[in-house]
């Protein structure tokens, strides 16, 4: 096992056993218990594993020192949030938001999106991330009747787009055009005429980044611009 796939099965267990641990002491019980499964040769390995775990634990905020107790002293207790996890779905569930920088998340797209990925509503994450570059389009370029493919085509055209970058040679700014008429036909448009069964919390990270990005660049037109 992985060090955090161990220590979901290790913060289970603590939050079945309801008390303070030390994870020196849990070790040496799993070598020493009747009938240990793991044969004294195999201890080093099943040891570094269980420490990995319980480092990762930590490293999450999932295991703090019990009360009266420093970090590193010995005697640990499973953090607020740790014994809120119901069952290991929503242990997964916080392992995936994990993987979303929020932080990172451009001003418009972090709030929603993030509650929405962190719910476990991927499909629902990507489409308001590609709404969002759809909005801030048509507010840089002026064209608010227009929607979807056609607002980017126009938006962006070679020669008449005004948000096309014209200190850039026409192959780029096609290419620019092409960048937000694919993400916007691929990723917002099937999202909003038929549901989109999308369950992957990476799949859906790499489309809102690519969101993330355009609302990136359509930031920089509007310096520039002034």
């Amino acid at each position: 096992m992985e060090p955090e796939e161990l220590a979901a099965k290790i913060l289970f267990l603590l939050q079945s056993q309801q008390q303070n641990i030390s994870p020196h002491n849990l070790e040496n019980e799993v070598y020493n218990s009747t009938g240990s499964a793991y044969p004294q040769h195999s201890w080093d390995e099943v040891g570094q594993a269980m420490r990995e775990a319980f480092a990762w634990l930590v490293a999450q905020g999932l295991l703090v020192p019990a009360r009266g107790q420093f970090s590193g002293s010995g005697w640990m207790m499973l953090s607020r949030r740790a014994r809120a996890f119901a069952d290991e779905g929503d242990f997964q569930a916080y392992r995936d938001a994990k993987m979303l920088d929020k932080e990172g998340l451009h001003a418009r797209i972090s709030a929603p999106v993030w509650q929405a990925f962190v719910r476990g509503e991927y499909d629902v994450a990507v489409f308001q991330a590609m709404k969002a570059v759809e909005v801030a389009v048509k507010e840089a370029s002026g064209l608010t009747e227009l929607l979807g493919v056609r607002l980017m085509r126009t938006a962006f055209h070679p020669q008449t787009g005004p948000l096309a970058d014209m200190t850039v040679d026409e192959g780029e700014r096609d290419a620019r055009m092409n960048l937000f008429v694919g993400a916007i036909g691929s990723y917002k448009n099937p999202q909003s005429h038929r549901d989109v069964n999308l369950d992957n919390p990476r799949e859906a990270i790499e489309i809102i980044m690519l969101a993330n990005h355009l609302l990136r660049i359509i930031d920089v037109h509007r310096q520039q611009q002034g």
